[in-house]
């Protein structure tokens, strides 16, 4: 009899032990990946908000508020109209994704609002920051996009950033009507960064 219930309780061992590993298997296989596949409808929809921003960009450097004002209507518009649905990757990433994009809708239209040149830019900064922060997340891989910094861009001197497609400093924080006091500031800034990250095989 003992000899039965050591033979008996070997086996129920076994079995549950293979079980467990098997159940461990099955786990590591169930971790999600970190990132992403985008299609090319994501990335269309990206590249429109880009260029957008880019405009807006531009109406800051020739201090034209009708320019900055079309430009922000049309950011806003792109934005809202980013293929979310055609961004592949884990949960936590994609709700980032989406609650930068409503973030930045909400300083377009805090932009929108303001009267003063100075405020406006302050509100593009922060457009700027969260811009990039969704970049980052997304890892848009549809062009380069260079992180340019202004050293005094406001009239208290503090430093502000925007993204360009190309390395070139045209710094929309001078325009025609700067307040800084510094007469060279259409030429200041610097590239601090650049984003490009490569689509992976097969997309």
């Amino acid at each position: 009899m003992v000899c039965v219930l050591a033979i008996a309780l070997g086996i129920t061992y076994l079995v549950l032990h293979k079980s467990n590993s098997g159940n461990n298997n099955s786990e590591e296989k169930d971790v999600p990946l970190a990132i992403s596949s985008k299609t090319s409808a994501f990335n269309r929809s990206f590249a429109i908000v880009l260029n957008n921003y880019y405009g807006l960009s531009d109406g800051f450097a020739a201090s034209d508020s009708s320019q900055i004002s079309a430009a922000a209507e049309k950011l806003h518009t792109s934005i809202d109209s980013i293929r979310f649905d055609q961004f592949k990757a884990d949960t936590a990433i994609v709700q980032t994704a989406v609650s930068l994009a409503q973030s930045m809708q909400g300083e377009i239209k805090g932009l929108l609002k303001e009267n003063t040149m100075e405020q406006k830019k302050r509100e593009f900064n922060m457009i700027t920051d969260e811009l990039y922060s969704l970049i980052r997340t997304v890892r848009y891989d549809g062009s380069t996009v260079y992180h340019m910094r202004c050293p005094n861009a406001f009239v208290d001197s503090s430093e502000a950033y925007w993204l360009s497609p190309a390395n070139k400093i045209q710094n929309p924080y001078s325009g025609k009507n700067h307040t800084s006091g510094n007469d060279n500031l259409q030429v200041q800034g610097e590239v601090i960064d650049s984003l490009h990250f490569t689509a992976p095989a097969g997309e």
